[in-house]
């Protein structure tokens, strides 16, 4: 619980959706996501490229992803989405593990939104789109696991500070 309150991805969260609201000029992600197309991003690519690698830290860390913690090894000490939930079973682990797997979803959904900028209007086709991406996502995500070492805790932070300095360049960018 300490490393949530040292190293809070709320923060390049909240400053990557305003770096959307303000880019769109829309505060309601159902403003902003229909805003952003292909012609966005070639209009304002650097800015949306940054908002896209922030979402990508803060997809990482909220899902203790390997570069953040390692869901493999064995030590209760090392895994830091274990050892809050060492004390639940039955019932309260299953809402526990539902949180984490919506939590997935939502925040891959956000980031899937962003990149593959296809509205078709075709619920079917748009639906087909948004799995397609999920996909990618989840390819992407098991190479930079794939390839990367997890990051010793101190370096945490970092990789989070990072992130946050790419939402705030991509808000400047976009204010301008």
């Amino acid at each position: 619980m300490t490393l949530a309150g040292l190293c809070p991805p709320l923060l390049a969260l909240l400053l990557a959706v305003t770096a959307l609201a303000r880019g769109t000029g829309s505060l309601s992600l159902s403003g902003i996501y229909p805003a952003v197309t292909a012609a966005a991003w070639i209009q304002s690519g650097p800015a949306l490229g940054m908002v896209s690698a922030a979402l990508l830290v803060v997809f990482l860390v909220e899902n203790a992803r390997i570069p953040v913690d390692d869901p493999n090894t064995h030590l209760e000490l090392t895994m830091i989405h274990e050892v809050m939930v060492l004390d639940y079973g039955g019932p309260d682990l299953a809402f526990i593990q539902y949180a984490a797997a919506l939590k997935l979803w939502v925040l891959g959904a956000l980031l899937v939104g962003l990149c593959v900028p296809v509205r078709t209007g075709s619920a079917m086709l748009d639906l087909g789109t948004c799995l397609l991406g999920m996909l990618g996502l989840a390819v992407a995500v098991g190479v930079i696991e794939s390839t990367m070492a997890r990051l010793r805790l101190l370096r945490v932070p970092h990789l989070l500070v990072g992130g946050g300095a790419m939402a705030i360049v991509a808000l400047v960018l976009t204010a301008r």
